[in-house]
């Protein structure tokens, strides 16, 4: 049994400890259960499902920081007490009917936020799944979802290989993919992501709500309104950016003023030790 910290990208604490690649090489594993949880109820009962499970090894996975601040009772978790989920088992959190957007851990997050935007400001309308495990996944789910929309959506906080791959795994040799239903696995880039913010981080890997809002309006070939959301997320780049550079620049002042101030401090000491005694 495997508690991961730190799933995703992990703020301050930078590339070194991002948790970027365990979707990918635990799901190589044969008999391998992996979750990953979208907010603190199902982390607990994601613990109780690993310490139910005995037929092989089982992982899950959760981001650095603090939950979103559930309702546990509302949740059923009574004493933090969880209960197993059903192996392999999918979570429906959202109906529609023009695009299917499927979160695993964090991402479920955004998805929701992504849905409330497409359904407010373009009249689309968004079924959000909840994937919860990476392995095995919800095939029967994954089949319904890809027969019911004409778009499909995977989210992670992942590099390549991992949910998503899982996903298009399966639906291709389903032969869900050979007809007019298009997929596309949202991942984190192939690069690594410096000191930040998580939601900069998030942001940066293009994974966050704004940028799924963008995706799913190309898929949907609607062109003009994926340019105008483009554009937003540009401009709230570049003041990132912006913020970024003018941060750095008062800590590199800040740094200067200590070096002086130690520096001060080192004369007056010598100049002190040079005096001889009487």
């Amino acid at each position: 049994r495997f508690a991961i910290d730190r799933a995703g990208p992990v703020g301050a604490d930078g590339a070194t400890h991002a948790g970027n690649y365990d979707l990918s090489y635990l799901g190589c594993i044969p008999n391998m259960v992996l979750m990953a949880p979208s907010n603190e109820a199902e982390l607990i009962n994601m613990v109780a499902t690993s310490l139910d499970y005995e037929e092989g090894p089982s992982a899950f996975r959760f981001p650095r920081g603090n939950g979103i601040g559930v309702d546990l009772e509302k949740e059923g978790i009574v004493g933090r007490k969880g209960q197993p989920i059903p192996i392999g088992k999918a979570k429906l959190r959202r109906c529609g009917t023009d695009v299917a957007l499927v979160g695993i851990g964090a991402s479920v997050n955004e998805c929701l936020m992504a849905a409330d935007i497409l359904d407010k400001d373009f009249g689309v309308s968004a079924t959000v799944v909840d994937a919860r495990f990476c392995k095995p996944i919800d095939t029967e789910m994954m089949e319904q979802l890809a027969k019911e929309h004409p778009a499909l959506l995977t989210v992670e906080e992942n590099s390549i290989g991992g949910f998503g791959a899982q996903v298009t795994h399966h639906l291709c040799h389903q032969g869900l993919l050979d007809g007019k239903t298009k997929l596309r696995p949202l991942i984190l880039p192939d690069t690594f992501i410096e000191h930040a913010t998580r939601e900069s981080q998030i942001d940066q890997a293009g994974l966050s709500a704004k940028h799924i809002v963008s995706t799913v309006l190309g898929v949907l070939e609607r062109q003009k309104q994926k340019a105008d959301v483009d554009n937003d997320i540009a401009k709230a780049s570049a003041k990132r950016e912006s913020d970024a550079i003018e941060t750095n620049r008062a800590k590199e002042e800040i740094r200067r003023i200590i070096r002086q101030r130690d520096e001060e401090k080192a004369l007056i000491v010598d100049f002190g030790n040079d005096v001889p005694c009487e």
